[in-house]
């Protein structure tokens, strides 16, 4: 199975569209290291605020009943293996996990049927585990679930897409909304600590304040943003950063995307744009990369970002073929 494996698709590679939805506890080390594409690497003396910096994901000492546990968006797709590493992990390695999967349009829920890919299963220390998975369905989301904390290095989900880009279309790809192509953010309802201009850089994130983030909003309703493309075009794969927003990241944004004759009340035609993005889970400090999730719309001029019910985000990039 390590040879197929080796001709599958990561479907938790955050290139294809990996992410953290929710994690239950990650102080040690956030659950975004888990899905890095690069092997994890130990580093003797390096520590950090909480502790030994380690390469993965890492929760506390569970002093209650109970587990951790993990939600990560994957690329849409069916799955043949799961891999689980816990190099260097040795006295502080999850000595158990199980994984259960779902199919949903947004998000799971309290209410969402999960269906178990892999039972409970004993864990190794520094060690690489491989699962074969025998279900033919397609997935959205898994659900890891550790006994009863601990830590893993890597998880890597080896499957096949439900639909993949034409790679000679990928060639014609560009930035069709940074700020160097002419992009613009043109309104938004509120941006009390970072500037909504952030949005379209496209220079590294710095830090907190280099991004567009609302107050914490205690009205019903959402906060949004209008942006100008620089170049018109078909958006193909919508790039949101959440860099360095761990507490206050959106919980959920859609995208509508549409093409407003001049003179037009923008503002108030953005809400009946077609929705290009549905509203889809975020998740903190990461980068969000959605393409099997866009609707097929015509060429667009403009784009309204909805993010629910507030929070910051770092960096937005819209990926197509020009008009």
């Amino acid at each position: 199975m390590t040879e197929k494996a080796g001709q599958l698709v990561n479907l938790a590679d955050p290139a294809v569209g990996g992410a953290i939805c929710n994690v239950s506890d990650e102080f040690f080390a956030p659950a975004k290291r888990m899905l890095a594409a690069a092997d994890p690497v130990f580093i003797e003396d390096l520590y950090d605020a909480n502790g030994k910096w380690m390469d993965g994901w890492e929760s506390r000492r569970k002093r209650s009943a109970g587990h951790d546990y993990c939600v990560i968006r994957i690329c849409p797709g069916v799955i043949r293996a799961i891999e689980v590493d816990t190099a260097y992990f040795t006295g502080n390695f999850a000595p158990a996990v199980s994984i259960e999967a779902c199919h949903v349009a947004i998000e799971p829920e309290d209410e969402t049927q999960w269906t178990q890919l892999l039972e409970r299963s004993e864990l190794e220390g520094d060690s690489l585990q491989l699962f074969t998975v025998s279900n033919n369905q397609p997935w959205t989301h898994l659900r890891i679930n550790i006994f009863p904390d601990g830590g893993i290095a890597r998880l890597r989900v080896y499957g096949e897409p439900t639909s993949t880009p034409d790679p000679q279309q990928r060639d014609q790809w560009v930035n069709l909304s940074c700020s160097e192509a002419g992009g613009e953010a043109l309104a938004c309802n509120n941006m009390h600590y970072g500037d909504m201009a952030n949005l379209l850089s496209t220079r590294p994130v710095a830090n907190m304040g280099d991004g567009w983030e609302t107050r914490r909003r205690r009205e019903p309703g959402n906060d949004w943003v209008i942006l100008k493309l620089g170049r018109p075009g078909q958006i193909m794969q919508v790039q949101l950063d959440t860099a360095f927003f761990r507490g206050n990241y959106p919980a959920r944004c859609c995208l509508r995307a549409g093409s407003p004759a001049v003179g037009t009340d923008v503002v108030a035609d953005s809400l009946n744009w077609p929705l290009l993005l549905p509203q889809v889970a975020l998740g903190p400090d990461q980068l969000h990369l959605f393409e099997a999730q866009l609707r097929n719309i015509a060429d667009a001029t403009h784009v309204r970002l909805d993010i629910f019910p507030d929070g910051g985000v770092a960096r937005l990039h819209l990926l197509g073929i020009p008009a």
